[in-house]
């Protein structure tokens, strides 16, 4: 069994990404085929509980209030609209609903009424993930208490290139709420975003960063940079969608039992691609129509490509009134005998617009 590791070099990480693109895969899957069941994706969905009008300048983000992309910021949905989302995504096969919000920071209120959103849709028997912006240990121990599973807050990038990118927020602002988020017993959803223009060192940066971390995050989006019109990164290169795949496989390598999500950016992808992603190690994806407020691709086509390649989702089991992650074989009605389902990754402003 692969040993977890948390004190990477800078130098080993690029090591694995100049592998022959043939070794890299067959050592990713190796990894991968040891901690889980290499023909399993977790699925989970996404809804932007509050839209637009964040007051950071994230680079990539359409919902920063600084750029001009035409959306409208929105309130805070009531908590009957978000049950009734919830109950959607679950009927559709996702066993894990993520509620992102675009703030820096959310005021105490919010995070008042977001733990009652977390307590309603946790008792339909879904796991529960919400990226909130930057929470003070006081709010984490708040939403711990309401029952979410899962926290997620992305690192972005590698620390060397983030001023580049935000100058709203600092890095250690970041690692902050992490810390904040473990300590109050919750599991971390941290990864971050390629194709902004970073090197190969600078993603090799953010990976090793990622799996130093005093604990592996339990989820590891990774983020295909989707470009929006207004966005400054608007016109970036694209990224090679080989060097992609090299990405999520040395995630998988780095972090043997995390769950390595094929997050944003997936509606830009074909079939193909993504199946050399999930033979890289991904296992877990955003499922339904949008990814906050980016497309995602429609869930009868994930479907079907879920069962061209004999994929089946994992399904999280209810003991006690706790959801929790064991992983169970789902049999989802419409889905062809179970080799079916998907899930989107999302994030806004810095956490919420491509990174759940």
């Amino acid at each position: 069994m692969t040993a977890l590791r948390h004190d990477w070099t800078r130098e080993e990480v690029l090591a694995l990404f100049d592998l022959p693109f043939a070794d890299l895969l067959h050592r990713a899957q190796q990894v991968h085929r040891e901690h889980f069941d290499a023909n399993a994706v977790q699925v989970s969905t996404l809804l932007s509980i509050k839209t637009g009008g964040c007051p950071e300048d994230c680079a990539y983000c359409p919902q920063s209030a600084r750029y001009a992309t035409g959306l409208k910021a929105e309130k805070l949905m009531t908590l009957d609209v978000v049950l009734d989302k919830a109950r959607q995504a679950k009927a559709a096969g996702a066993t894990r609903f993520c509620m992102g919000a675009a703030w820096r920071s959310p005021k105490d209120k919010d995070v008042g009424k977001v733990a009652e959103m977390v307590g309603a849709v946790k008792s339909l028997g879904l796991e529960t993930c919400a990226t909130l912006g930057m929470l003070s240990g006081e709010q984490a121990q708040t939403l711990k208490a309401a029952g979410l599973d899962y926290y997620n807050h992305n690192l972005d990038t590698a620390p060397e290139f983030y001023g580049d990118i935000i100058k709203t927020r600092e890095y250690q602002d970041r690692l902050d709420t992490l810390e904040h988020v473990r300590h109050a017993g919750m599991k971390t959803c941290c990864g971050g975003i390629v194709g902004m223009g970073e090197t190969r060192d600078q993603r090799a940066g953010l990976l090793q960063t990622l799996a130093n971390l005093p604990e592996h995050p339990a989820s590891v989006p990774i983020n295909r940079l989707v470009q929006v019109a207004g966005t400054p990164l608007a016109g970036t290169a694209l990224l090679d969608p080989f060097e992609f795949v090299r990405t999520i496989a040395v995630a998988r390598l780095l972090m043997p039992q995390s769950m390595v999500r094929l997050s944003a950016g997936r509606a830009e992808m074909n079939d193909e691609l993504q199946a050399l992603c999930f033979l890289a190690g991904a296992n877990s994806i955003f499922y339904g129509e949008k990814l906050l407020t980016t497309g995602n691709p429609d869930v009868e086509h994930d479907q079907a490509l879920f069962r061209r390649l004999g994929i089946h989702p994992m399904q999280v089991v209810e003991q006690s009134s706790t959801v929790h992650a064991d992983i169970v074989e789902a049999d989802i009605a419409g889905c062809g005998g179970g080799n079916c389902g998907e899930s989107r990754p999302g994030g806004a402003c810095s956490d919420t617009e491509l990174a759940a």
